[in-house]
């Protein structure tokens, strides 16, 4: 039996989020996509350690990343509280904050321990998402002009007025060669495919459908936001090597399994926060001023189906001297 978090976390959440945003937009456009990570693991880390969860991270910085914090089976919170998994990303795109683009976010999720999906060394997954009028619509088994047919019927749309996500990887040309030839627009993203899966449910965001391979931990923390917008994700796991193939092999991982929300993410309760780093069609970025900056962050809770918009104003001399005192 896994125990429900009936507390709302989800003001504490956006805490955590907010301290990343903020300590990684401070590398917006220097180049250093590195420097800007940390400095949003960091902070993100230090506010996590003040939740009272017994959390263990369950998609972090680990795999894919080789990072020193925030890894996969971390134990983070205080130790009291419900028993949850945790889903980060302190930035999602890097490489858009190291070039001071937009679409950048600071990510986390949360869910019941043992609910969330953990894909170990297979950091990639094939991925369709959709918002709620196309979920229960597409197939990822499907040709992309067949899906694009069924997002455009359920959205009673033609299909050269859809537009298409799609990260623009070498390894995502078979994609971008199918909707082009079916009609439909695309918007290509350099990074940050957690931010282009939601946008295919926020309503203004003018995204009709997400395609392509990207990571599995986005996939991951992606389905607890879309489980609470009422979308819908479909992925399947994308060994890169023979070596991948061998390691699902050895840790039973299908290939030909068809993950949904429901695998990805099976908790009853699952909340997900995400604060800009820079701005974006979701959120908008800091923006400092003087000692202080503001944030935007949005807050979702899959059991009440709330999603709550939230801009704040930090004084960011009391945030320090609070660090400080959490540092020491």
């Amino acid at each position: 039996m896994t125990e429900v978090p009936e507390r709302n976390l989800g003001l504490e959440l956006a805490r955590i989020t907010e301290s990343a945003a903020i300590a990684g937009a401070r590398w917006q456009g220097r180049g250093d996509k590195i420097a800007a990570d940390q400095a949003a693991v960091d902070a993100m880390r230090i506010i996590l350690s003040t939740i009272d969860i017994d959390g263990t991270i369950a998609i972090g910085e680990g795999e894919k990343d080789e990072a020193p914090m925030l890894y996969n089976g971390e134990k983070v919170g205080t130790g009291f509280g419900p028993k949850v998994d945790v889903a980060v990303d302190p930035i999602d795109g890097t490489s858009l904050t190291a070039a001071g683009r937009p679409g950048a976010l600071a990510v986390i999720a949360l869910a019941e321990a043992g609910t969330m999906y953990s894909p170990g060394s297979l950091v990639y997954m094939d991925k369709i998402a959709v918002g709620p009028e196309a979920a229960g619509w597409i197939d990822i088994e499907a040709p992309v002009a067949h899906n694009l047919r069924q997002v455009a019927k359920a959205r009673d749309k033609d299909i050269d007025d859809l537009t298409a996500i799609i990260l623009d990887r070498p390894r995502n040309q078979p994609f971008i060669d199918a909707v082009r030839k079916a009609g439909a627009r695309i918007r290509l993203i350099s990074d940050g495919d957690v931010s282009g899966a939601i946008a295919t449910a926020e309503p203004d965001s003018g995204i009709d459908i997400l395609f392509g391979i990207g990571g599995s931990p986005e996939a991951v923390i992606a389905a607890a936001a879309l489980t609470a917008m009422g979308g819908e994700i479909q992925c399947k796991l994308w060994p890169r090597d023979e070596s991948e193939h061998q390691y699902a092999a050895d840790n039973g991982h299908d290939l030909d399994k068809i993950l949904t929300l429901k695998d990805l993410v099976s908790g009853k309760n699952i909340f997900f926060a995400a604060t800009g780093v820079t701005d974006g069609e979701l959120l908008q970025g800091v923006d400092f001023f003087g000692h202080g900056a503001t944030t935007h962050s949005v807050v979702m809770r899959s059991k009440t189906g709330s999603i709550r918009f939230m801009h704040a104003r930090h004084n960011l001399d009391r945030l320090d001297r609070l660090k400080g005192t959490l540092d020491e």
